[in-house]
């Protein structure tokens, strides 16, 4: 068989129709299956569907803290890695703290030393060999040892760097051997079990999405499509975008959702009726996008469709090229292969 074709203009939907009409060339104009097309195939329907507005979103942890060196110091040991699961007050990493050290003992020494003047000073006093204003300056500088000596104390245990909150290491800053100045950020550790989505809001939407009736998110990569369990919209607009902050917040233990992540929050505005298909029906070769529409014997014919956006339960709206009632394959692919060999049947 020979297919030919006359380019009388040029043109993007002049192309677009040539390739869609040599693929129904090269192949029957339709084939019976003997196969269950109960369970390979769907019925095109009207149903009620949510009218959602959509917005880009980002992942992110509702507990995540980030520690930093409350000294300057070396790492001289390293005990968790990004991935790690870790408890709350687990040691993560040490710094050098010889300098603190020696600051610690000799404020220690001072604080002795001022105690035992603070002793002698008191005794002397009660025997009426001191005033009442040589006791008043030992006791000053016994405290002021005291306040010394729990500085350079406490100064000491920030050489020990141990886990904020109990979680996964989401990120480590520093390698082992590097020095840490004071404020320099450690380790990052996140709660994995408080998750939300963060979204941008249009001012000229706020007071329709505020409305809303709740949300549902959609991870594009993976398909999953999840119900928002709170929606929350902060009261104030930033002066230079013009967008006010969402936070919706997920459900504990999704599987492969995690900080950083890229997401779509729709935001639920109506309801109306619409034609829908699942995903898996829908064929894409370049700029083609067909299913394969079944009669009532069993035949097959691949016709051109155009799609909408992605609906809730993650099916995808038909805008063009099929009604409601009509029969489709959900297999698409394997429906060409059999197609396009029929003495194999």
């Amino acid at each position: 068989m020979t297919t030919s074709i006359r380019f009388l203009r040029k043109g993007p939907l002049f192309l677009l129709t040539a390739l869609v009409s040599i693929l129904a060339g090269l192949v029957p104009a339709s084939i019976s299956f003997a196969g269950d097309t109960a369970t390979s195939s769907v019925v095109v329907q009207l149903r009620e569907v949510d009218l959602g507005f959509p917005v880009e979103a980002t992942v992110e942890a509702v507990h995540q803290a980030t520690v930093a060196a409350q000294i300057a110091g070396r790492v001289i040991e390293v005990r968790a890695d990004a991935g790690q699961r870790v408890r709350q007050g687990e040691l993560l990493m040490r710094l050098d703290a010889r300098e603190a050290a020696g600051s610690d003992a000799s404020a220690r020494a001072s604080l002795a030393q001022a105690g035992a003047a603070y002793e002698r000073t008191k005794n002397l006093h009660a025997q009426k060999f001191v005033s009442q204003a040589a006791l008043d300056q030992a006791a000053a500088a016994w405290q002021t040892a005291q306040g010394a000596a729990g500085t350079s104390g406490a100064a000491l245990s920030h050489g020990a760097v141990t886990a904020p909150i109990s979680g996964v290491v989401a990120q480590r800053h520093i390698e082992l051997g590097e020095m840490a100045a004071q404020g320099r950020p450690l380790i990052t550790v996140f709660d994995p079990k408080g998750l939300r989505v963060i979204a941008s809001l249009p001012q000229y939407k706020l007071a329709e999405l505020k409305k809303a009736g709740g949300a549902r998110i959609e991870f594009p990569e993976t398909g999953i499509w999840i119900n928002a369990l709170r929606v929350e919209i902060l009261p104030t607009v930033d002066a230079r975008s013009h967008t006010a902050t969402a936070r919706l917040y997920l459900p504990e233990n999704i599987e492969g959702v995690v900080p950083g992540m890229y997401a779509r929050a729709h935001f639920t505005i109506g309801q109306a009726q619409k034609l829908t298909l699942p995903p898996a029906a829908v064929l894409r070769r370049g700029e083609v996008t067909a299913v394969y529409v079944l009669d009532a014997k069993g035949g097959a014919r691949l016709r051109q469709v155009r799609m909408g956006e992605a609906v809730s339960g993650g099916e995808l709206e038909v805008l063009a090229g099929i009604n409601a009632g009509e029969r489709v394959s959900l297999m698409p692919v394997k429906t060409g292969i059999d197609l396009k060999m029929p003495a194999a049947r």
